[in-house]
């Protein structure tokens, strides 16, 4: 009789959207099944950290979720359909099949290399742990003076850089940028950016499109080559195949589609959260693949979903962004405050201070995941007998 509920992947907004249905509903109604193909939670934003050589703290997930009723499975999540409301999944016991009565699809993204020429061959990512981890072993075998090229100048990029020049300075460090270097951000902003950058020796080529990755350089579209023993690519990020493979309605980018509740506009038992799903924010435009964005939407599916099984008040909170936190290496930062929608407002906050706000949201960002209604007092709250009698397996067959 209980109300079966998986979330599929357990990054910032698939660990928090379990943690936080766990507080808002009774265990004694649902179950809960978080599944991972990791043991330990990945804190993202500091991948770039970790392929300079600096430790994280290891956070398993057992450890988060103990106590909590929410089930962890160990297991690679290979295809969904929608249609018969199932999961596949590869486990240490090979495949399974798992049955859910409502869905929360948060696997995310990985990197995307544009399907330009050598890069899946030669460059690096940071989108994953195992990517961060291949480019610390690589960067590790450099000697000095070597260039290290990144390809990229959107957040990622910019962080990227900087922590690879302020750890190595020994290395060449270049950045490559379709656009012009920070861009979009406040006179302030770029100001203190250029700054940084010429403080760390990092060369940067702006308004150069890269059409090609070789084992020792990078081509534009000018046809110049870049010297790189090593490139890391962060041109930005793609979603998971899974979900454009299943029933559900996708963008032409793969993400789910979902309403203000983050509920699939074409399968109303599945929810998607974070990078999977198309999310539209202030001024009708789609929101941007990013913890900022994530979380909330977490936040959101779940209080959706603790509403609709007991008959309370749906989520109404608008979705929108405050800021942009930029670290720049371990000393600097610039955190560009933005309107609702994202657009560069004149204020900018600069400097170590900056560096200490970031480290601080990066810190909040984890505690948030073991934490999901913040710590505040909550109640779980009770699925009504008619309703989980109505999503039993018992029950749908005796309706066929």
């Amino acid at each position: 009789m209980q109300h079966r509920i998986i979330v599929l992947g357990a990054g910032y907004t698939g660990a928090s959207a379990a943690g936080r249905l766990a507080k808002r509903l009774h265990r004694e109604d649902v179950t809960i099944t978080l599944v991972n193909a990791e043991p330990d939670f990945v804190e993202r934003v500091r991948m770039h950290q970790l392929a300079v050589g600096q430790d994280l703290e290891p956070r398993p997930l057992g450890d988060m979720f103990a106590g909590t009723g929410v089930e962890l499975k160990l297991a690679k999540v290979t295809g969904v359909d929608a249609d018969s409301k199932r999961v596949t999944v590869l486990g240490a016991d090979g495949p399974e099949e798992l049955e859910y009565d409502t869905l929360v699809y948060a696997l995310g993204s990985g990197w995307n290399h544009q399907e330009v020429p050598g890069t899946a061959e030669y460059a690096h990512e940071i989108a994953s742990r195992p990517g961060a981890l291949r480019l610390r072993a690589r960067l590790a075998r450099l000697e000095a003076g070597q260039p290290v090229a990144v390809v990229g100048g959107g957040l990622t990029g910019l962080e990227a850089a900087t922590e690879i020049a302020e750890a190595r300075p020994d290395l060449d460090v270049a950045l490559v940028a379709r656009d012009g270097l920070g861009d979009w951000l406040s006179p302030r902003g770029r100001r203190h950016l250029r700054k940084v950058f010429d403080k760390l020796g990092i060369t940067v080529h702006e308004w150069a499109a890269v059409t090609g990755v070789r084992a020792d350089c990078v081509t534009t579209e000018g046809g110049n080559t870049i010297p790189a023993s090593v490139t890391v690519w962060t041109t930005g990020f793609a979603v998971h195949p899974i979900a454009e493979a299943s029933a559900l309605e996708v963008t032409g980018t793969g993400q789910i589609v979902v309403d203000n509740t983050m509920r699939s506009v074409s399968h109303p038992d599945v929810y998607a959260v974070g990078d999977a799903a198309m999310v539209m924010g202030p001024g009708d435009k789609p929101l941007r693949m990013s913890c900022a964005t994530g979380t909330p939407t977490a936040w959101q599916a779940a209080d959706a979903i603790a509403a609709r099984l007991t008959d309370g008040k749906l989520p109404n909170v608008p979705l929108r962004y405050f800021n942009q936190c930029i670290s720049l290496g371990r000393r600097e930062g610039l955190i560009q405050y933005v309107t609702a929608d994202d657009r560069a407002l004149r204020a900018a906050l600069t400097g170590r201070i900056a560096a200490v706000y970031k480290e601080l949201v990066c810190k909040s960002a984890a505690w948030g995941v073991a934490n999901p209604t913040l710590a505040m007092p909550t109640r779980r709250r009770r699925v009504p007998r008619e309703r989980a009698q109505a999503d039993s397996p018992a029950h749908a067959q005796s309706r066929v």
